[in-house]
């Protein structure tokens, strides 16, 4: 179990000391799951038919979906179980806007580009995957920016549950999910990020944006390594 220990350390850690075991309570540490919604996880039907460029970026794209299926959805799906066993609550994020035209999102989702993101917020687009679906009375908040804190009111909910450790899962690593990682250690929660249960569009993004806010932000650990904290 020591080894997430001593990884994902950037040069700012190099040498410092083992991280301490987490001290998780039963009733205090939640489970979140960020952005995992069935916009993220569409495919065109027949990518042969794409122009040439386009089936290049789509195929860019396979090692996200195999991850996706392969490892992350599942390692929620397992933290998901366990949590509800009585662990603690779970809790979900999601991008979308409220109003009709879009007008209530942040500037990083208007901006033109991939991160363009029009999800009305009772659009199938935008909803939690069916693998991961919510149960009735677990909260989840919509918001309109990276973060999950900035402008929903999720910082007072964990607060009124008296949430102290959160474990942060869901995509994308090195941006909604480091917004939100970095809004919850500023307001002064243990988080834990659970590698194999987020992914970025690479790799080589996922690791390294675990490496910038391992330690200083949280602890990265693997779900394996986490179930082993949890309280029964």
């Amino acid at each position: 179990m020591a080894g997430w220990k001593t990884a994902w350390r950037s040069f700012y850690y190099d040498g410092a000391p083992e991280a301490p075991d987490p001290v998780l309570v039963k009733g205090k540490v939640a489970l979140l799951v960020i952005d995992v919604q069935n916009t993220y996880l569409a495919r065109p039907q027949d990518r042969a038919s794409l122009p040439p460029l386009e089936q290049a970026r789509e195929a860019a794209w396979d090692g996200f979906h195999d991850r996706m299926h392969g490892t992350v959805i599942p390692t929620i799906a397992r933290l998901m179980e366990r949590f509800r066993a009585g662990a603690g609550p779970v809790l979900f994020a999601r991008i979308a806007c409220l109003t009709p035209d879009g007008g209530d999102r942040s500037l990083s989702q208007k901006k033109p580009g991939w991160n363009n993101l029009f999800l009305p917020h009772d659009s199938d687009a935008s909803q939690i995957v069916p693998q991961l679906a919510p149960q009735p009375g677990e909260v989840v908040v919509t918001k309109t920016t990276d973060s999950a804190l900035t402008g929903t009111n999720l910082r007072l909910l964990l607060g009124n549950m008296g949430i102290t450790h959160v474990v942060c899962t869901g995509i994308f690593t090195d941006q909604c999910v480091s917004s939100t990682v970095r809004s919850l250690a500023d307001e002064s929660f243990d988080v834990i990020v659970v590698e194999d249960g987020c992914a970025a569009g690479t790799m080589d993004l996922h690791l390294r944006e675990l490496e910038i806010i391992n330690r200083i932000y949280c602890e990265v650990m693997r779900a394996d390594d986490l179930l082993g904290y949890l309280p029964v």
